[in-house]
């Protein structure tokens, strides 16, 4: 007769499943709401009934043993089982309730997403909002999370997705600025004025600034003596007079509203329709997820 599984075991199986996908006790901790000595304590545990050790553990990294690697797919789906389970349950109820855990970027998260939570909330009080922003690309489905909105090409076959808001990219800089240098009227002056680029933080490459210039889009990558890895220090570096940078219309429209920033080679500003909403296969029925798409769209 086989031995009857304990819920310790079961919860150590989905904290090793978690911690094995994301590479560490903290990134587990953070995606099942609980402390990153639960998550251990927990491991440890699972490790001491297994009679086996699952991770190697260095003060710097966390990496799974040969024994650990076999057995991470089996608890893997114990996990994307136990999530299924709790997807069914909320789709039962046709009153979007509980935690929707989104995930962002930080300039979406701010100037898309924060903006609306008050009226979303006001729709919807049973619904919490846990919003984690990063500009490294998570995996929706190994960090457990309900919803992302991103910008960009989508290479993901997993995810459902639904295109919102269309965006421009469009340079600008600070009146000052162009009081005191005539502005550019083609692309190719930039290289006669002070600029300021974007390395992504996920790369390390510099943002290449498309524009349109007649039927084509060509891209420049400015030498520029100020370059920053998030582009909400691209917005107030030029806004202080640090020359012409470029950023997304949902960005830069507060500043231009109040008079911080002015569009600069608008003419050759180019559109884009590439934010998008995405979400796993399993919340596919999610009330709060449709509920928080249906938002999206509507105030966007």
């Amino acid at each position: 007769m086989k031995e009857q599984i304990g819920i310790d075991r079961l919860t150590g199986l989905i904290a090793f499943a978690r911690a094995g996908s994301l590479g560490s006790y903290t990134a587990a901790a953070r995606s099942l709401s609980i402390s990153p000595s639960a998550v251990s304590k927990s491991i440890q545990r699972l490790e001491k009934q297994l009679g086996v050790s699952l991770f190697a553990r260095t003060t710097r990294s966390l990496t799974l043993t040969a024994e650990g690697h076999d057995l991470h797919e089996r608890a893997l789906r114990l996990l994307h089982d136990a999530e299924d389970i709790e997807q069914a349950a909320k789709a039962v109820r046709t009153e979007p309730a509980g935690t929707l855990r989104i995930a962002a970027s930080l300039p979406i998260g701010l100037h898309i997403i924060a903006p609306l939570l008050p009226r979303f909330r006001s729709l919807y009080p049973k619904v919490n909002i846990d919003l984690r922003l990063s500009d490294h690309i998570v995996d929706l489905i190994e960090g457990g999370f309900d919803l992302a909105v991103r910008i960009g090409d989508l290479s993901d076959s997993r995810l459902l997705s639904r295109r919102l808001l269309p965006h421009r990219l469009c340079c600008y800089a600070s009146p000052e600025y162009v009081a005191r240098r005539s502005p550019p009227t083609h692309p190719d002056q930039l290289e006669e004025h002070q600029t300021v680029n974007l390395r992504y933080q996920s790369s390390g490459q510099l943002f290449r600034w498309p524009f349109r210039v007649g039927d084509r889009e060509v891209e420049i990558v400015p030498s520029c003596a100020i370059i920053v890895d998030a582009s909400e220090a691209v917005i107030a570096a030029i806004a202080a007079g640090a020359g012409i940078g470029m950023a997304t219309s949902f960005m830069a429209s507060a500043w231009v509203s109040r008079g911080a920033l002015v569009p600069v080679l608008a003419n050759y500003a180019v559109n884009r329709h590439d934010i998008t909403a995405l979400w796993p296969e399993s919340r596919r029925s999610n009330p709060a997820v449709r509920a928080f798409v249906d938002t999206l769209v509507e105030l966007s």
